[in-house]
């Protein structure tokens, strides 16, 4: 299900699932918000402070999510941060509460993969791989791209790479899965990890150094989460070490695929972040670079 796009007027909450939040990064990111016309509610976690890299113990997180969630105002739940933490709250969640409240835009990236990849588990809802708000890399371009999904998805169904590096050329059809690279990885044996079978993956990460990209992306080809992906789109791989050690590596695991694959998209952990859709079809054309989505991801 696609949920509906956003209007002047509506509420969008803000909560904070995995690792505490920058207060200064967060107070210079509300005004932008406010500056959309939407309502910001912000969570208990978002304020919260303390010595863990935790934002609130696991159950505190859990109940936050939910608030926001189940609250009617709310349309859309974005997370103001990544960190680690918010697989650890998968577990807490009332799934069927959470279905009964209707669709609703789960935006955020990073950590809130695992989240991304439970919403298409059990709610069955495309979600947005977006910069978040109390981050240093949610600048002016990576808040307007943002915006325009969520109010005007119409203007943002053909995404461009920013640097195109055809690793494996071809064209590619099937629905977008995937996120953070450490995230999908540990994510292996869970019941919300599913596959990328039929799927064009999204992979990005950051501070990895090479043989640790190596290890997570052999884990996912081992574990057969590759098995019957049709395309694949790399992101930011921002303080991994050298550039083109990690795309010889990338292009060395990945090219027996069989698939078209595209680095240099630009999306992840770097500034001007574009906001790509999970859970809706797209093609890949690595001839000219882009993503275009079959339909807008919000309806």
């Amino acid at each position: 299900m696609r949920p509906a796009r956003l209007s002047a007027g509506d509420t969008v909450a803000l909560v904070a699932p995995s690792g505490p939040v920058p207060q200064d990064l967060l107070d210079t990111a509300l005004p932008v918000l406010r500056e959309w016309g939407v309502k910001v509610r912000i969570g208990a976690g978002v304020r919260a402070s303390g010595p863990s890299y935790l934002s609130q113990p696991d159950k505190a997180r859990a109940a936050e999510f939910t608030e926001a969630w189940l609250d009617p105002e709310v349309r859309c739940v974005l997370a103001a941060r990544g960190g680690y933490g918010a697989q650890r709250m998968i577990d807490l969640l009332d799934w069927t509460a959470l279905r009964a409240a209707g669709p609703k835009v789960l935006a955020g990236s990073s950590d809130v993969t695992a989240l991304h990849r439970a919403v298409h588990t059990h709610l069955d809802l495309a979600t947005l791989l977006s910069p978040m708000p109390a981050s240093v890399l949610f600048d002016e371009a990576a808040a307007e791209h943002l915006r325009r999904t969520l109010f005007e998805p119409d203007h943002t169904r053909v995404l461009r790479a920013r640097e195109p590096d055809v690793v494996a050329p071809g064209r590619a059809l099937g629905v977008l899965v995937g996120g953070n690279l450490s995230l999908l990885a540990s994510g292996v044996g869970t019941a919300e990890q599913g596959s990328a079978r039929g799927g064009i993956v999204l992979l990005e990460d950051v501070t990895e150094s090479a043989y640790r990209i190596d290890r997570m992306v052999t884990q996912l080809l081992r574990s057969g989460w590759f098995d019957g992906v049709r395309g694949i789109v790399l992101g930011s791989w921002a303080a991994c070490g050298d550039p083109a050690e990690v795309r010889e590596l990338l292009a060395e695991r990945l090219s027996p695929l069989g698939v078209p694959v595209l680095s240099g998209f630009g999306f992840g952990h770097v500034a001007g972040s574009p906001t790509l859709p999970l859970g809706v079809s797209a093609s890949l054309d690595t001839e000219l670079g882009t993503l275009t989505l079959d339909s807008p991801v919000l309806a």
